[in-house]
């Protein structure tokens, strides 16, 4: 079979030697994977030809812009989507967040090379006046997140906003929410994917069991052209180890400053002559955000998001 047979076509779901294509005429099919050509993820654009009358095959997977991964108990990574082009970090008032949590969030996404955008859900509960949890610190600085340069959404599933300014930012554009367990996340996904029930159907018919909807990564069409993925249970058990490196350019302030240190390996905690800590001291750089940095670094390792 020449190239020229080949059908472009999206990976929907995969699990596997097989999964669930969408094909240019709207059709999902079932398509498997060929073991010298790899396993293709969620979101990956493929090369499909027919391996008979009745089934497709991949015979290629397109190149990607980047990847998605989540870690096991042991921290080791396991890519679960590809292309993506924002990953929404969704928080709520109830559960609180961790005190480092967002940072850990932000840090993974900026490490992939994926746009952050945070979601505030359940916007319609307030933070008592005597919360002193770390958390309610946390959701109180959520300005000072804006005016770093991120994007900040407020939603709520049950009165205004609602997800109005939500649907905008997901036009044309593939998106990942993630978050710890109780913040809405499946109920943003109900009010933003009307047809959820509809597109489930259709995948569980393609790929003969209905199983694999519920406990796969899946990606679900948008009716403003947007792409939605559902990954249950992403990050639940945490996020994986990053550098000292990382950890700095994963602190977006920072950059201004990074290479002008004394020693080209600073770690921006005790060495003299730190860019870092002198724009600390000049005010530049948020203290409660270089406390984090010291926090993470000390760690050496961005775990346990929260649960």
């Amino acid at each position: 079979m020449t190239t020229d047979a080949y059908i472009k076509a999206l990976v929907l779901v995969s699990y596997g030697s097989q999964g669930v294509v969408l094909l240019p005429d709207g059709q999902r099919k079932r398509c498997k994977f060929r073991r010298n050509v790899g396993r293709p993820y969620c979101g990956d654009m493929v090369l499909v030809g027919h391996a008979d009358q009745a089934s497709l095959v991949v015979e290629s997977i397109l190149p990607r812009k980047n990847y998605f991964v989540r870690t096991d108990e042991r921290q080791r990574q396991h890519i679960i989507a590809a292309n993506l082009d924002q990953v929404l970090i969704v928080l709520a008032p109830r559960p609180l967040p961790s005190r480092d949590l967002l940072e850990r969030y932000l840090l993974a996404v900026h490490s992939l090379g994926i746009e952050p955008v945070i979601v505030v859900n359940k916007s319609e509960l307030n933070i008592p006046d005597n919360e002193t949890a770390a958390g309610a610190a946390v959701l109180k600085r959520i300005p000072e997140y804006q005016a770093l340069g991120y994007t900040v959404i407020r939603t709520s599933c049950k009165q205004a906003p609602s997800i109005t300014e939500l649907e905008p930012i997901l036009k044309n554009r593939t998106s990942i929410l993630v978050g710890q367990s109780g913040v809405g996340k499946s109920s943003l996904i109900n009010q933003l994917l009307p047809d959820l029930e509809l597109q489930t159907g259709a995948l569980s018919t393609a790929t003969g069991k209905g199983t694999h909807t519920t406990t796969s990564t899946i990606l679900y069409e948008m009716s403003d052209g947007g792409r939605l993925i559902d990954s249950p249970g992403v990050w639940e058990y945490g996020i994986w180890k990053l550098d000292a490196q990382e950890l700095s350019e994963g602190f977006v302030e920072f950059k201004a400053w990074l290479g002008q240190c004394k020693f080209n390996n600073c770690l921006h905690v005790t060495e003299p002559g730190c860019a870092i800590k002198k724009a600390v001291g000049d005010g530049l750089i948020r203290n409660w955000r270089y406390e984090s940095y010291l926090r993470l670094l000390e760690q050496n390792s961005v775990t346990h998001t929260g649960k």
